[in-house]
């Protein structure tokens, strides 16, 4: 207010300046009149002076405020001044806001759940990129469109329409065969907040848990209902020594297969819930090898030819008791659904690229191609009867897999019909070594001819 004073003392004074200057201009007998003109002359130049600094605050005001305000002193100027500031302060604010809702919508954007915002006649005021993806919206061109013209799930049609949000809808997409969990929030007035989350894969995940303890059970129930049987049948009936012989090695072949399932459970159970093994540990291939070699040879009680390598001194970087139950297992599947007379050649070999592989070839009947992809699921089985007439859990082909992931390798199947199989068990060459090198040193290509002698075994 420092130009309060000043303006009124200038205006008094250029009042009493303007008065005198019209007493001296005019007649002796106008003097007043005189005096009064001269006041207005000066009121008026003060006005027109005031009226060309308002207009160009307003001139100002009317535009985009980029600039600075006009500059003047007195009352206009402070008055430019405390406008100017306000503005500013409110942009600032404005800004600030701005940021604020950018940080909040990124926020948003990087949750692991769709989100879309809905007004009160349910049509798309935003959503993120996740919901755009899961309802297949444009999040620009749809804005502003109502969902249901949008998204037409029956399921999540009548969720919206009927307006009960206690709990979330599972929406089937037919289209990318997603299924997806939607729940809706209220809020203000009418508005409503839209969740949703892509529950495929969790939806596989206990589609396969139940399958799993369905198939446990069933295969557990299987031994038991026979055990059961020759339990009640060796109670209730007299038995000659010959039947009672031969019901006790039946009760003892199906005792067997059980405890092999429980056995391939426990390997599963292990293999999941323990660390990976280290690559500090070295384990010599052939006594493994030898081992693997001795449980063939009974399984088979010769009906075919076996062939293991004759010598090697590789050394692979992990567990023993884990590679020893993928190799048996490789061998023992090989021996069970080959044809007698036929032949399973195991071999050790090094690629260029330094990985380890261990093969298992066999001359069976080979497997179609559609069935590949799924042998390594549990319980899964070409031939479900022929699988439990060779003893077969269907668990063999799972261990495997888990073992090389376990050692950061893979599984890799070949098989046509009426061509045999070749199972690879491929190790990465960081867990390979022989047994004449520096544990981190590679192997040489000169290895490679070593590790493809082979002989034959029983």
């Amino acid at each position: 207010m420092t130009w309060l004073l000043p303006r009124i003392l200038t205006t008094l004074l250029a009042m009493v300046v303007g008065g005198v200057a019209g007493m001296l201009v005019q007649r002796h007998d106008a003097v007043v009149l005189g005096a009064m003109l001269g006041c207005a002359l000066v009121l008026g130049a003060i006005a027109v002076r005031d009226t060309v600094r308002g207009y160009g605050l307003l001139d100002w005001l009317r535009g985009s405020q980029e600039g600075d305000a006009p500059r003047h002193v007195g009352l206009w100027g402070e008055l430019a001044y405390r406008i100017e500031r306000s503005i500013r302060l409110r942009e600032q604010q404005a800004q600030a806001e701005r940021n604020r809702l950018t940080q909040f919508l990124a926020a948003i954007e990087a949750s692991p759940n769709g989100v879309m915002l809905l007004d009160a006649g349910d049509q798309i005021e935003w959503c993120n990129s996740l919901a755009a993806d899961h309802f297949s919206l444009d999040p620009q061109r749809d804005r502003r469109q109502p969902i249901t013209n949008l998204v037409r799930a029956p399921a999540f049609v009548a969720y919206l329409q009927a307006g009960r949000f206690d709990e979330a809808v599972e929406v089937p997409d037919p289209r990318s065969k997603r299924e997806l969990s939607v729940l809706v929030r209220e809020y203000d007035e009418g508005q409503k907040l839209v969740l949703s989350q892509d529950i495929t894969e969790r939806e596989r995940s206990d589609g396969m848990r139940r399958d799993f303890v369905a198939n446990v059970s069933h295969e557990i129930r299987t031994p038991l209902t026979v055990l059961s049987g020759f339990i009640e049948t060796m109670a209730n009936l007299p038995l000659t020594e010959v039947e009672r012989k031969r019901v006790l090695v039946l009760m003892a072949q199906q005792a067997d297969r059980m405890g092999t399932l429980v056995a391939d459970l426990l390997i599963l159970a292990q293999l999941e819930g323990s660390p990976r093994p280290t690559s500090d540990r070295w384990v010599a291939l052939k006594p493994l090898l030898d081992r693997v070699a001795v449980d063939a040879k009974a399984l088979s009680a010769g009906r075919h030819m076996l062939v293991f390598p004759a010598d090697t001194d590789l050394q692979v970087a992990g567990a023993q008791e884990e590679l020893f139950s993928a190799i048996s297992n490789l061998v023992g599947n090989a021996v069970r659904y080959t044809p007698e007379g036929g032949t399973i050649k195991v071999s050790c070999d090094v690629q260029a690229d330094g990985a380890g592989v261990i093969a298992v070839a066999d001359t069976g009947p080979g497997i179609a191609r559609e069935h590949l992809p799924r042998l390594t699921e549990r319980f899964y089985r070409v031939d479900s009867s022929r699988s439990r007439d060779t003893g077969g859990t269907g668990l063999g082909l799972a261990i495997v897999k888990h073992v090389a992931q376990r050692h950061g390798g893979e599984l890799d199947i070949h098989s046509e019909l009426g061509k045999g199989s070749v199972f690879r068990l491929v190790l990465p060459a960081v867990r390979l070594r022989s047994a004449a090198m520096l544990p981190f040193g590679p192997l040489p290509a000169a290895s490679q001819t070593a590790a493809a002698d082979s002989a034959l075994v029983g």
